[in-house]
C-alpha cells in the first residue's frame, strides 16, 4: 500500500501546471483573493477547481446548485464545464463579494449562465423547493453550522445519482485528532458521521484542499 501524499503548497503548484489549464478569469479570481488576508481561506484549491470541472463534464451535469459564493471561483470553474444550455444557481447573503462574483461572471461572458441570488440560503432553498426545482449536482460551502441543514435541503433538490459535494470535510486535518475539540471542529465531524450514517446517499471523501465529500443520491 502506497503512502498517501501531504498536499502541500510545492506540490499544489506542480498538480496545477500539469492538470488542465485555468481559464484567464479563473486566474484573475485567484490573484484578487490573494490581495483579500486571511479570508482568501474560503477560496477552493485550485485541485478543486480541475475535479468540479472534470466531474461535470464526465456526469453530463446540466443544472447546479452551489450554496456558497464568496467571490465565485468555484461557480466559474462550474459553469465553464456546463453544456450551452446548462444553468448554474449560487446563493450567498454577502452582497459586497457577490457583487465581485458577478463581475468575474460578466468578464469571462458567463453571467447568462449564472444566476445569483443574495440572501440566505436557507430561505432560497425553501422557495426553490416549494417551486420544485431539480438539479443533478450541489456544491455546500458555506457556514459550516449550518450544513447538516443544506445538505438535508440538497437531498430533496437533488435527482436521482445526483450528486452533493461537500467541502471542508477534513477541517484542516484536525477531524482526525482527538486533542482537536474546538467548535468547528466539532461541527464538521458531527456532520461527516451524520452523512456517512445516511442511507439515502453512498459517499466518498476526497483529499482535495480542505477534503470534498462526493455524495451520490441512491
Amino acid at each position: 500500500m502506497g503512502k498517501n501524499l501531504e498536499i502541500n503548497e510545492k506540490l499544489e503548484k506542480y498538480i496545477e501546471k500539469y492538470s488542465h489549464k485555468l481559464h484567464p478569469v479563473q486566474k484573475e479570481i485567484i490573484s484578487y483573493n490573494e490581495t483579500l488576508g486571511d479570508i482568501k481561506r474560503m477560496q477552493i484549491a485550485v485541485s478543486q477547481c480541475f475535479f468540479l470541472e472534470l466531474i461535470i463534464k464526465t456526469s453530463n451535469a446540466k443544472n447546479i446548485l452551489e450554496i456558497g459564493t464568496f467571490t465565485g471561483l468555484s461557480a466559474l470553474s462550474m459553469a465553464l464545464a456546463l453544456p450551452k444550455n446548462g444553468s448554474l444557481v449560487s446563493l450567498d447573503k454577502n452582497f459586497n463579494t457577490n457583487k465581485t462574483a458577478t463581475d468575474f461572471f460578466k468578464k469571462a461572458k458567463l453571467d447568462k449562465k449564472i444566476n445569483t441570488i443574495t440572501k440566505p440560503a436557507l430561505e432560497t432553498l425553501a422557495e426553490l423547493k416549494k417551486n420544485k426545482r431539480t438539479f443533478d449536482l450541489v456544491l455546500i460551502d458555506a457556514d459550516k453550522e449550518n450544513y447538516k441543514k443544506y445538505y438535508d435541503n440538497s437531498l430533496e433538490l437533488i435527482k436521482k445519482n445526483g450528486l452533493i459535494i461537500i467541502d471542508n470535510v477534513l477541517w484542516h486535518g484536525d477531524v482526525a485528532d482527538k486533542k482537536k475539540n474546538d467548535k468547528f471542529t466539532r461541527i464538521i465531524r458531527d456532520f461527516n458521521v451524520y452523512v456517512n450514517e445516511d442511507k439515502k446517499t453512498e459517499q466518498v471523501i476526497l483529499p482535495l484542499g480542505d477534503g470534498f465529500t462526493v455524495s451520490r443520491k441512491l
